[in-house]
């Protein structure tokens, strides 16, 4: 957490409000918060964003810079959020950077109070190299042909296969969970066992669980919020995700059971056998 969905929604919120925005200063409250390129971060002061994407969990300034783009990707983690400068934070100490610009918004603040998250600071190189060695297809832009043939190939549980980043981008332990309970498929299913119907019922959860969260702002799961301070809604509609002891909304007469392991697995075993 954040996920794909909370991360396409950042990107989103950050897209209306800070494109065509200068860089004017980068203020740095830990050093150790820059995973890459601290040092080149004067050639990134009077530099324009020219977009905000996705990638991955990731969110990705891209700057225009003489000589060709520059990337800022803000890495997520666990608790990292990016939040405008008059959104209210709770504890501040936990801001670690802060993009100062001359547009609609005066600043970008990177929060992050457990540090899994980093901030990195790429050229084209750079950003190439990164992405290829952490992320696989993105979830959302990979067609079924290409999933079901890099699914054909895996062994272990669906589960974890799902969550594995460099097979497919974005998919963390809230989603999988959603997404194999409207699959109504087990998570501890063995992959290989899956049959050519289970792939289309699986590709199509996937596309319909992600795009129904990007819908309503992302989960707000522990504290997260968009830049301007705004909770997501899908946690409302979560179907199994930390519902353990409560009726499946299938309706099949079942509770939800919790299963523990690297990762907590939210299931109805009547409906994900």
């Amino acid at each position: 957490m954040p996920e794909l969905p909370e991360a396409e929604c950042v990107a989103s919120c950050l897209r209306e409000r800070v494109l065509s925005s200068t860089i004017l200063s980068i203020w740095v409250g830990r050093v150790d918060i820059i995973r890459h390129g601290s040092r080149s971060l004067h050639q990134y002061i009077g530099a324009k964003i020219v977009a905000v994407e996705r990638k991955g969990k990731c969110v990705v300034f891209v700057v225009d810079y003489p000589g060709g783009a520059r990337y800022i990707v803000a890495e997520l983690g666990m608790t990292g959020l990016l939040l405008f400068r008059d959104t209210v934070q709770v504890f501040p100490q936990h801001t670690h950077l802060i993009l100062k610009l001359n547009g609609l918004e005066k600043e970008v603040r990177y929060w992050n109070a457990r540090r899994f998250g980093r901030m990195h600071f790429y050229d084209s190189t750079g950003i190439e190299r990164f992405l290829s060695a952490r992320y696989g297809p993105d979830a959302l832009q990979i067609s079924f042909e290409d999933f079901s043939a890099i699914f054909r190939t895996r062994k272990g549980r669906l589960k974890r296969v799902l969550m594995n980043q460099k097979i497919i981008a974005g998919i963390g332990n809230i989603y999988a969970n959603e997404i194999l309970f409207d699959a109504r498929l087990h998570p501890h299913r063995e992959v290989s066992t899956l049959r050519p119907r289970e792939y289309k019922n699986l590709f199509s959860a996937i596309r319909r669980i992600l795009n129904n969260a990007i819908a309503l702002g992302g989960s707000s799961i522990q504290n997260f919020k968009l830049p301007d301070g705004t909770s997501g809604g899908f946690q409302a509609r979560h179907a199994v995700y930390h519902r353990e002891g409560l009726d499946c909304i299938s309706g099949c007469g079942s509770t939800i059971q919790r299963f523990f392991e690297e990762r907590s697995s939210f299931v109805c075993v009547k409906c994900q056998r």
